[in-house]
């Protein structure tokens, strides 16, 4: 399931600091979290839905992918998303 145009925009503003800046690195990596952990939770109920596990596995790649970025090019706003999104342990 998709998230709700509510709770995106919640996110957006919650991370970017407005509902309109959708394209800012930390955004797309706030949304993909959500997604990420939205679908971990379904495969631990359906554990043979490999269509999803293949989904899991894009999204996870392509938020390292973004992560990468951030990091190499800001990397003080990259520490503190890490921090509150608690991706790393």
């Amino acid at each position: 399931m998709a998230l709700l145009k509510e709770k995106k925009a919640e996110i957006i503003k919650k991370i970017a600091g407005s509902e309109k800046n959708t394209g800012d690195t930390s955004a797309q990596i706030a949304l993909l979290t959500e997604r990420i952990q939205h679908l971990s939770e379904h495969l631990q109920t359906n554990k043979k839905d490999f269509v999803t596990q293949r989904s899991l596995i894009k999204l996870v790649n392509q938020r390292r992918k973004l992560l990468n970025y951030l990091k190499a090019h800001h990397l003080d706003k990259y520490r503190s998303l890490i921090k509150e999104l608690d991706i790393r342990k």
